[in-house]
């Protein structure tokens, strides 16, 4: 038997990790924003799956929320007390980023009951976000009937550094809790999940677990917006780094990017943990689905509906097709495609890469077990948008629906924070509110010299809304209501 060599020495070895560990080290030194209290600070009454014994309902988990809250406020507002409404910062009482200011704060969970429900619907958003990113949706199925839960997932809402503690088995737990909550009350009526980005991988681990007799109920359909179900190879590496971050002096290793903390519902700063957390999530759900489907069972899953951005810089493309869809059973399933504005490519020549090859292979892949939409431009010589259907097993358009709307001016593509936010949302939307107290973060058309504002170049470029939220809430709402979802022909040409 051979043994594969090296083609370096010992002392070579011992060089090439120094040589990284002073890369390492001088990377978290050149960070531009100092770790602030609440990168560093660990909230103790923060739910954990160590505390079922103690936190055994829903109920007990929204009262241990209350706790947390406080105990955010004593550790992180009292020591941050510069009152200024100009000041600009989500940690600093009366700014316009403190959520204190808000008539709801949607940092935590939330429930939305109805006198007579035709169902209920569990809202998962994702890491490093808050239950605020799925509330306009919660907020319409609320008012078409349904019972609505927004859970706010275990280190999320309160301080970035609750990121650095959290793992699969605390938002595993937590979902359950949820869950539990949900069937208690609906008394055999069906129970849904909507997860978006982190959100809908949770809801697959969970529906993979109630379908394995793990827990229960099993959802009746799941929405997927967004889902975080293949990463960069690279997140491989965060358990190692997040593992360094120990040693002294690379404390700041224990954050992807460190960044100002302005935005009231969503951390700036990325914790490596988490990283690892989803790479790992991620990997598990695949291969559970795998080996779902290696089974021959009569349904992988219940009937799946995804909505993601043809251009994504969190998650792939592929791997929705490859490690979910190409999975389940046939013609029970649908992938909603966001495109990007094609009459803008026309004029631009800008773009680094472009997702037609991808799309083009979706819409004309007459071996997919599974319906496909693609939201486009009419044509490359208008901003008018429209929705083209495709049935499982044909490339053949059986649905062709104008969307009576344009792209936005300036607007090239919709982005992976952008699909579940409404146009008029008063924080990430098109217009800012009338309301000149209120912090906007939305749409700006701001230009000048580098360095002079406080939000990052590359955080404003980002869309942070969906301009066409409408026809992404329609679609949830009809999928969740209805099962005959598909013309039979195609249409003639």
């Amino acid at each position: 038997m051979k043994f594969y060599r090296l083609p370096f020495g010992k002392s070579s070895l011992i060089f090439i990790t120094l040589f990284i560990l002073f890369v390492l080290l001088f990377l978290q030194q050149d960070c531009a924003t100092t770790m602030q209290l609440w990168h560093t600070e660990k909230l103790s009454e923060e739910f954990t799956a160590n505390k079922t014994d103690e936190i055994k309902t829903f109920a007990d988990y929204v009262q241990l929320e209350e706790r947390l809250f406080k105990q955010l406020n004593d550790k992180i507002y009292s020591q941050n007390k510069l009152a200024d409404k100009r000041q600009f910062g989500r940690y600093t009482s009366a700014s316009a980023s403190d959520f204190h200011n808000q008539k709801m704060d949607w940092n935590r969970s939330f429930e939305l009951m109805t006198e007579k429900p035709r169902g209920a619907v569990l809202l998962l958003h994702g890491m490093s976000d808050s239950p605020y990113s799925l509330r306009t949706l919660g907020q319409t199925l609320n008012e078409q009937n349904y019972h609505v839960v927004g859970l706010r997932l275990p280190g999320h809402g309160t301080v970035p550094a609750g990121l650095r503690y959290i793992n699969r088995h605390d938002l595993a737990s937590v979902t359950r809790l949820a869950m539990t909550h949900l069937a208690d009350r609906m008394a055999g009526k069906p129970i849904y999940i909507i997860g978006y980005s982190a959100g809908a991988t949770l809801a697959l681990e969970y529906t993979l677990d109630a379908l394995e007799g793990k827990t229960s109920p099993v959802p009746a359909k799941l929405v997927l917006i967004s889902p975080a179900l293949g990463v960069h190879p690279l997140a491989a590496l965060a358990h190692f780094k997040n593992a360094l971050a120990n040693l002294p002096g690379l404390d700041k290793l224990a954050y992807l990017q460190i960044q100002p903390e302005f935005d009231p519902y969503k951390y700036n700063s990325f914790a490596t943990n988490v990283g690892d957390v989803v790479y790992r999530l991620t990997r598990s759900v695949a291969k559970r689905i795998r080996n779902r489907a290696d089974m021959d069972t009569d349904w992988v899953l219940p009937q799946t509906l995804v909505l993601k951005s043809t251009v994504d810089a969190t998650v792939t493309n592929t791997a929705v097709v490859d490690n979910l869809l190409n999975h389940l059973k046939p013609n029970r399933h649908e992938l909603v495609l966001f495109d990007i504005n094609r009459f803008a490519v026309v004029r631009s020549k800008l773009l680094i890469d472009d997702p037609a090859p991808f799309t083009d292979k979706i819409m004309q892949d007459s071996t997919l077990s599974f319906t496909t939409t693609l939201v486009t431009n009419k044509h490359s010589n208008t901003t008018q948008v429209i929705s083209k259907t495709s049935p499982a097993f044909s490339n053949q358009i059986v649905s062709s629906e104008a969307l009576k709307i344009s792209w936005p001016v300036g607007v090239i593509s919709l982005s992976h924070v952008a699909l579940p936010i409404s146009p008029l949302d008063n924080l990430y939307g098109q217009r800012p509110p009338d309301n000149e107290d209120f912090l906007f973060l939305g749409q700006m058309a701001i230009q000048g010299e580098l360095g002079l504002l406080k939000i990052p170049t590359d955080w404003m470029f980002r869309l942070r809304y969906n301009p066409f939220y409408d026809f992404l809430e329609n679609k949830t709402l009809n999928w969740l209501q209805n099962t005959d979802y598909l013309q039979k022909k195609p249409i003639q040409n």
